[in-house]
């Protein structure tokens, strides 16, 4: 997975290779090498406690009722804010001893869902690091413009009142960007948690951004498509 199609991920069409910077975990596989397996991508981010809560938990129960029918499921670490916290070594501490940090350790373990400040769960698929660049500045209006309409396409329709919130949020945001997400940005998520999945033929058939419990019956019907086995 190192070099990202041209175009912009699109559902119903062929899914580009996300751009990884390391594997972490498990590995190093393409979607070309998993051709003829339902691939899910669980797209998240270190320092994201809804990440713990729900997606990941979710994942984890995937890989296990259905690795074995073709179903594979990798995890994206990806950093879209927080860089100092959503790091390798953050990372690392999460797949090798199961530790948080940041809002996840706070938020969780005030909510009591952590045992001894670790998730009560493993991580037990492949897990690749997505590939951050040095992001160029501009919050110029064409270009806050284009960040909206990339994250709400429907910006256009808003009040004014909501159009103006949105516009000086977006604007703070892409003044204080440090880097890009390679894959995050090719794929439109809109932030994490977020799910990616492709059927048996590198199809892209689903994105989807929060909580991602209407995925189970997606991955049961294309685990029971005809395909390349």
């Amino acid at each position: 997975m190192s070099q990202p199609s041209l175009s912009q991920a699109e559902i119903g069409k062929p899914a580009p290779e996300p751009v990884i910077e390391k594997w972490m975990q498990g590995e190093p596989r393409s979607l070309a090498q998993l051709r003829g397996k339902v691939v899910l991508i669980e797209v998240f981010q270190v320092n994201c406690p809804g990440c713990f809560v729900h997606a990941l938990p979710e994942a984890v129960r995937l890989h296990q009722l259905y690795h074995r029918d073709g179903l594979e499921v990798i995890g994206l670490a990806t950093a879209f804010e927080d860089f100092d916290k959503n790091t390798e070594a953050n990372l690392r501490l999460l797949l090798e001893h199961g530790e948080l940090i940041g809002d996840p350790l706070q938020q969780l373990g005030a909510a009591r869902l952590l045992n001894v400040n670790k998730i009560d769960y493993h991580i037990d698929f492949p897990v690749a690091m997505d590939k951050l660049v040095a992001a160029q500045t501009d919050s110029s209006a064409k270009a806050v413009r284009e960040f909206i309409l990339q994250q709400l396409p429907n910006f256009d329709q808003m009040d004014d009142d909501e159009k103006a919130i949105i516009i000086q949020n977006a604007r703070q945001y892409l003044a204080g960007r440090e880097h890009i997400p390679q894959t995050f940005t090719l794929y439109n998520l809109q932030g994490t948690p977020s799910a990616i999945l492709i059927d048996r033929e590198g199809i892209l058939r689903d994105v989807s951004f929060g909580w991602n419990n209407h995925l189970e019956p997606i991955i049961q019907n294309l685990l029971n498509a005809k395909g390349d086995q």
